[in-house]
This record gives structure tokens, sequence and C-alpha cells, in this order.
């Protein structure tokens, strides 16, 4: 079916692109390497390199193109490869740091700034390439820029993989020590989920997926600042209305972006593969989830109540969005990353919002524990702690969670880190000072849940 905009249609995306900040955050071209495998990993990496240019030369000109000529602002340009752990595993050698560097350099070939994919699924266990992988993500992200890391370490089916759980606490430990100069930032480039997607468009946890085509289009959609002003400009609305607003303006910014993901896709001469209906926040004042929550009438972020409204946007913008668009994946949620969203920088800064609470918040919205700061003697075995509890939500009730945590090296409780852009920065939060060492320490996997007797 054709797909078209009314004239009323377009009026308001221009007033909502010219003030409220509406923007389409990334269009990500998903990239199989599966054909990319040899015997030899410096043909491998060799593979790689010519089939991400190949396919993504003209990425970033068509961004641009569309960008210019629907006068839509398309953020960021993006790629997603099948997990390098799958690529790698019939190679001969054991460090995929040669696997990594091919990506960073076809990514500043094509001109993109993140490609994402240096990744492994282990929720039920290790092969040899995962193996490989796990010991080449601290160097990996430590001797690029644009390459993005995720391991999969637990789903619904399977439980959670707590031998893998450790290792990436160890792993985190490894890379913030690895990028301490830059405040640990390869650690926000590293994610740790349960239940991973296989088109999520939004670093730093996007792969193509083993189910995906040989290339295809995903489009993320920001938009929490048109959001926003439908909220604020809506203070008396009860909750059946305020959802039903939340719902239209949602309608609106996915059209936007399945127009610019169907055209992009036509131009590139790649399917269209999904719009992820996520309210992507970003560090710029009037672009945050968190003032969302206190437009609703919470007071500050992290107050009584904060979970309610939360599930109350998550599931109003899922509604509107799935309206929209025939082809809804990714994450698709609303967004909660500390360091990229200036309300709920304020909010930790006021000591309304705290790591249990964010992550009770994970509860009702995607993705989980995001962008979070801690003091740098952050143990292992805590950090382990803190991806289990995730990962258990995202098990028990069946949705994506993950964990992005940058435990900074020298930093305190109070300390500010900085990572620029739209990383933004992050004071530093406390974490539980009990331990948990001999539960991590216990190993082995958590059983999967039965799902026959809720409650």
């Amino acid at each position: 079916m054709p797909f078209s905009l009314t004239p009323g249609e377009i009026y308001e995306t221009i007033r909502m692109i010219q003030s409220e900040k509406l923007d389409i955050r990334t269009i990500t071209m998903g990239i199989s390497l599966r054909d990319c495998t040899s015997s030899s990993i410096v043909h491998t990496a060799e593979r790689i390199y010519d089939k991400i240019s190949k396919k993504a030369e003209r990425l970033v000109k068509v961004g641009e193109d569309i960008s210019r000529e629907y006068g839509i602002p398309i953020i960021n340009k993006r790629i997603s490869v099948t997990p390098i752990s799958l690529v790698g595993e019939g190679c001969d050698g054991n460090d995929y740091l040669p696997l990594a560097l091919a990506m960073e350099k076809a990514a500043e070939q094509v001109g993109v700034n993140f490609i994402g994919g240096f990744s492994a699924l282990v929720h039920k266990g290790l092969t040899k390439g995962d193996e490989n992988l796990l010991n080449s993500i601290a160097a990996s992200l430590s001797a690029t820029e644009r390459v993005c890391s995720s391991v999969n370490v637990a789903t619904t089916r399977t439980g959670i993989n707590m031998d893998a759980v450790y290792r990436m606490g160890r792993i985190i430990k490894e890379t913030a020590e690895l990028t301490k100069e830059l405040g640990a930032v390869g650690c926000a480039k590293l994610v740790v989920f349960c239940n991973a997607v296989e088109d999520n468009p939004f670093m730093a946890g996007a792969f193509h997926g083993l189910g995906e085509p040989e290339a295809a289009i995903n489009i993320g959609i920001s938009g929490p600042g048109v959001v926003l002003n439908a909220v604020r400009n809506n203070p008396q609305a009860d909750f059946g209305s305020l959802a039903e607003i939340i719902k239209r303006t949602a309608f609106k910014i996915t059209r936007m972006g399945e127009l610019a993901g169907r055209e992009a896709a036509r131009r590139l001469q790649v399917p269209f593969g999904i719009v992820d209906l996520s309210l992507a926040p970003t560090p710029a004042l009037g672009d945050s989830v968190a003032d969302i929550i206190e437009a609703m009438g919470i007071e500050k972020t992290g107050g009584h109540g904060s979970t309610a409204a939360l599930a109350l946007l998550n599931d109003a913008v899922k509604k509107g969005g799935a309206m929209a668009s025939s082809y809804v994946g990714g994450l698709s949620g609303a967004f909660i990353p500390v360091s990229e969203d200036a309300g709920m920088v304020r909010a930790v800064e006021d000591g309304s919002l705290g790591i249990d609470k964010l992550e009770a918040m994970t509860c009702v919205c995607s993705v989980g524990l995001d962008m979070i700061a801690v003091p740098g003697d952050t143990t292992a075995e805590t950090l382990a702690a803190i991806i289990a509890d995730e990962a258990a939500i995202g098990m028990v009730n069946r949705k994506t969670t993950a964990v992005r945590i940058i435990p900074v090296p020298g930093g305190r409780v109070g300390d500010k880190v900085v990572f620029g852009g739209l990383l933004g920065s992050a004071p530093i939060m406390p974490v539980s000072k009990f331990k948990a060492d001999a539960f991590i320490r216990r190993g082995g996997r958590i059983p999967a849940p039965i799902t026959a007797l809720n409650n």
C-alpha cells in the first residue's frame, strides 16, 4: 500500500520539528556478515571491511539527502552487523581485536558514528567464538571509538547464565580501567542484555540478528519534546484522556519515521525493516522523559508515582505507534538513560532518583539501567549482582532488559563524569554497601521461570 501523509499531518509535523525538537534519532543499516567468515582471521577482517564499506557506502549521503529534502532532522546514521562471535568462530585466531578494528575502519570509511554487533549470545552457554569475543571486548572497546558491544546473558526460556553475568562484571571493570583517561567511556559502548532483540536500531546494543535479511533499514524515532508539550498543554486531563493524547502524538511521530525509513530503504535498495517506537531522550533541555513524568504531576522524577506515570507513557506510545506502522520492532518503549536525559541528571542530583527506583521503573519501560555512573571502587561482584537483578526482571516479565553501567576509576559519589555529545554527563550514584559476593560466586545458571502459575 502506498505511504502518504495528509496536508494537516505535514503542517503539524513541521511545527513539531521547528519548536518541539522532533527528529529521527537514527537510520541504522543492518548488514549480515555471515558470508565473511573464513579460516583466517586476517581474511575475515578484510571481508568484514569490504562488505560493510560496500553495503553502506551511500548510507550517510542518503540520510542527509532525505533530511534536507523533507526537512526532517535525522541525527545519526549507524550500522549493525551479525554478532561477531558467530562470524569469527571459524577463524584461526583467538583474539578478535582485528575484527573490531575492521569494523572501526569500515565505519570511519562510510562516515557513521557508531557500529554495533561486537556481540555474543551466551544465555545458555559459551562456544569457542563466544569465549574469544568476551576475551576481546575490553581491548577492542579501548582501541576503537565507534565499535559497540553487547552480550545477551539471559532469556525467559533459558534462565540467567550467572557465569556469564559474573564475567561481564569483570569485563566492565577491565573496560573501565583501559578507558579511564576518557571517563571510562568504553563502558558506555557495552550493554549486557536479557532477551536481546535482533532488529534494535539503537546503540550500544544494536546487532543484526540471525533471522534478519542480507541487509535492512531500521528506524529509531525520538520525540520526548513533542510528548512533553502535549502533556503540558493538558494539565487537567484525566488519565484516560492523557493516554489518548499521547497515543495520538505517538501516531504522528511514528508516521514521520515510517516515511523516512521507507524512503531510505527505497533509495538504498534494501528492505525496510522496522520502526522502533522508543522515546529516546537527549541531554538537550526540553527533550527529556523525566520532564514528561514531572509534567504529569510528579514533583520530581523518582518520587512515588513515577513508575505508574512511566507505565502510562510507555503503553500509550506503543499503542499510538502501532496504529501508524505495520512493522514495529526493536526495543519500542521509553528510554530512561541517566546521562542522556537532563531531567534524569537533575533528579539524581536533587536526591529523588537512585538505582533502586530506576530498577523499579525498568519493569515498565524500555530498556533497563542505562548510562549509570557508579564509584570506581565498585567491585565486579557488585556489578554482576546489579546485572543479575536487571536480568531477573526481564526473564520473569518476558521483556528486554539491559544494563549499561560505568564504574568510573577514581570517581566517588557526587562527582560528575562528562562524556560529551549524545552520551551526555552523569553524576556518580551510590550502590548498596552490602555485598553479594557469595551469591555471585555460586556460578551456574538460574533456571527459567515457570509461566503457568502467574501471580
